[in-house]
């Protein structure tokens, strides 16, 4: 009884520290500002007049407003407003 606790100890142990090995493993994803794909209320920070951080858009795709998207993606998203833009529309 005694080898199975610690046979089962042990491989507990083993997993553990191979998940932490693969979690170390993984690299944060790079973001690139994306202006005009966020909706209202879910901006991340600046959204020009009236606006002064996250959350505080009032229209659907303004672009003024930024989301953080993952880096290459942003001209890609489309909306029905038209695709992303690493910089801001009037």
């Amino acid at each position: 009884m005694t080898y199975l606790k610690t046979g089962l100890t042990a491989a507990a142990v083993l997993a553990l520290v191979s998940g932490a090995a693969l979690a170390a493993d993984k690299k944060p994803v790079e973001t690139e500002k994306c202006y005009g794909v966020a909706k209202a209320g879910q901006n991340d920070c600046k959204a020009g007049a009236g606006t002064t951080c996250a959350g505080t858009s009032r229209i659907n795709y303004d672009g003024k407003a930024f989301k953080e998207v993952p880096k290459g993606t942003c001209v890609t998203i489309k909306t029905p407003k038209g695709y992303g833009s690493l910089t801001p529309k009037p």
